[in-house]
């Protein structure tokens, strides 16, 4: 949930100093710094890797120009669509059923089915089992 939030806040304004913005996000959150550990991971590796995210973005978003797609979904997509690529730590699964779970949260009611529509067909990508995580 945090590293989404960050990542919508980022899109809309994004930093001169990533580092200062994520200490200063995460500093703002009601629990002490390391809890987001995790966060921060996620954030720095979405960031990081939002060339190739964006790209797969734009391949699966049938019928929609990237700028057409809202931010929030946009936020999701791009922390699930890295977590598929880099974290294989992070069963595929999981990450999936998350994005549409905070998309039912932040977005609109429609949002899960799009945002379920991409990742849906990320997963045929996927080299690895889907329920586990990856050795």
């Amino acid at each position: 949930m945090c590293a989404v939030q960050f990542l919508y806040q980022w899109e809309l304004n994004k930093p001169e100093q990533l580092n200062d913005a994520v200490r200063v996000f995460i500093e703002s959150q009601d629990q002490p710094r390391d809890y987001y550990a995790f966060a921060e991971e996620l954030i720095h590796g979405a960031i990081t890797h939002i060339e190739a995210v964006d790209a797969e973005i734009r391949e699966h978003a049938v019928n929609w120009t990237f700028e057409r797609i809202a931010k929030v979904d946009l936020s999701v997509l791009r922390l699930a669509i890295y977590e598929l690529l880099q974290r294989r730590d992070i069963p595929p699964i999981v990450s999936i059923n998350e994005a549409i779970e905070l998309g039912k949260i932040y977005s609109t009611p429609d949002s899960k089915r799009f945002i379920n529509g991409i990742l849906d067909q990320m997963k045929n990508k996927i080299d690895r089992p889907l329920r586990s995580a990856a050795d």
